[in-house]
């Protein structure tokens, strides 16, 4: 598998998609066209997103086609050069993905070795379900099972701080949650500005902050770009 996994699509006060861009072309190379998947768009069309990306991947001289112009998305999947599934509403993409058949046809061709790249939701699709997503249940998908690419959750955007005057949970608290009511698995908390990368059978971190581990009966830990992760696998 050939899977580059970011945490969030744009740091604050940076354009879209400008401070993983470099990174995706280096893991893009030699590939020209990508299939898009950006179904997890509910405020802005499905052109506007493809348009948005293409601007920034321009840079790279990488295309974008996305499956929302096709009249069979799966096809597209399975002929695709490489695969890119956006952010936005994690509920609203897995509903469109699954009726559409793309979870297997995604998982089929990233364990033939076709490069995935998604940024937030994108990433939490490449997980075993989207439970740890921090979105709303705005609209309700078949079930939450997802890709299954890793076999890890992820938490995108994970944030330590609580705001001043918040009485609700942490986002800790939220993932001590799930870990409670699913003991086996791990979560992995992805800060901002970071991603994970898998290739030749190797998960490493990217970027300049620590990832946050969480696993039931496993006190809470960090790793750092260049420590062992394959615990994860």
């Amino acid at each position: 598998m050939n899977l580059l996994l970011i945490s969030n699509s744009t740091n604050a006060g940076e354009p879209y998609l400008k401070y993983p861009i470099g990174e995706i072309g280096r893991f893009l190379e030699g590939v020209d066209e990508v299939v898009f998947v950006p179904y997890a768009a509910v405020t802005f069309s499905y052109a506007e997103y493809e348009k948005k990306v293409q601007a920034r991947f321009d840079e790279i001289g990488v295309k974008v086609r996305s499956v929302h112009r096709s009249k069979n998305p799966a096809r597209m999947i399975r002929e695709a050069k490489a695969i890119c599934v956006g952010g936005g509403n994690t509920f609203a993409l897995t509903k469109k993905m699954q009726e559409q058949g793309l979870m297997s046809a995604i998982l089929r061709k990233i364990k033939a070795g076709t490069p995935y790249v998604g940024w937030s939701a994108g990433s939490n699709v490449c997980c075993p379900t989207i439970c740890t997503t921090n979105d709303m249940p705005i609209v309700e998908p078949l079930s939450f099972k997802a890709i299954g690419a890793v076999k890890f959750q992820i938490n995108p955007h994970y944030l330590d701080a609580n705001p001043e005057g918040h009485a609700g949970e942490t986002r800790e608290q939220r993932i001590e949650e799930y870990i409670e009511a699913n003991p086996r698995r791990y979560v992995a908390g992805l800060r901002e500005g970071c991603m994970l990368h898998y290739a030749e059978g190797k998960l490493s971190l990217i970027g300049s902050r620590p990832m946050r581990i969480f696993k039931k009966g496993v006190p809470t830990f960090e790793v750092q770009p260049g420590d062992d992760l394959s615990f994860l696998l």
